[in-house]
């Protein structure tokens, strides 16, 4: 899993914090990846260990002013790919997810102004935010849709929802995509990966949908 943390510090002292969680794999450039706040699959662990980090490297730094760090998470082991020293794209997202203007604050750190730390958290919120990225795949010629490293989104949405499935459904709605009538299909990877379809699978053929799949998938599906 690939998470990140975009906080405001204030000469090397956390004053707030936002951790939020992709929900692609690692390898998708964070500017194309679906984001999710606040985190719904971390571990306890996993956000106790990203703070400690964030406020070691903050303390070494001498951060004053906002930073986005990302990390990779794997069980409760965690791996910083970069720190950024600047507001990431995540900061409005998270901003407007929790009601709390991390700009604003940033500003007045760097100003020099007295900020006291907000008394508010993202793990008291009983809505979900979802950050989608926006593509035009099909408005370019021989355009490879295909995500990685590199970024290729050109825009992007956040959606609010009452759960993870509402927020994202929302989303995906917003960046153009649309629920499909009849047929669909299904390309899953490997075994682990037709394992967590296999549910899906089944609530869209009792709804009357034609599932088609790719490969091994119907194979596996028929079992």
């Amino acid at each position: 899993k690939k998470t990140e943390i975009a906080a405001v510090a204030n000469k090397g002292e956390v004053v707030t914090y936002a951790i939020s969680e992709h929900i692609e794999f690692a390898g998708v450039h964070s500017g194309d990846a679906t984001i999710q706040f606040p985190p719904q699959k971390l571990y306890v662990e996993t956000v106790r260990r990203i703070k400690k980090i964030a406020r070691e490297i903050a303390s070494a730094l001498e951060i004053s002013g906002p930073f986005n760090i990302q990390f990779l998470a794997k069980d409760n082991d965690i791996k910083v790919i970069e720190c950024n020293l600047r507001a990431s794209r995540s900061f409005p997202f998270v901003s407007k997810v929790l009601k709390l203007n991390f700009i604003e604050l940033a500003t007045r750190v760097m100003l020099g102004e007295a900020v006291e730390k907000p008394n508010k958290s993202e793990f008291e919120l009983d809505y979900v935010g979802i950050k989608a990225s926006q593509f035009s795949f099909s408005r370019l010629q021989k355009a490879d849709p295909v995500l990685g490293v590199d970024m290729a989104s050109t825009g992007e949405v956040g959606c609010i929802g009452d759960d993870y499935y509402e927020a994202v459904l929302k989303a995906m709605l917003s960046v153009g995509m649309r629920i499909p009538k009849k047929n669909i299909l299904i390309s899953s990877g490997g075994t682990e990966s037709k394992g967590e379809m296999l549910e899906a699978c089944k609530m869209l053929q009792n709804k009357g949908f034609l599932v088609y799949a790719t490969d091994g998938s119907p194979h596996f599906l028929g079992e």
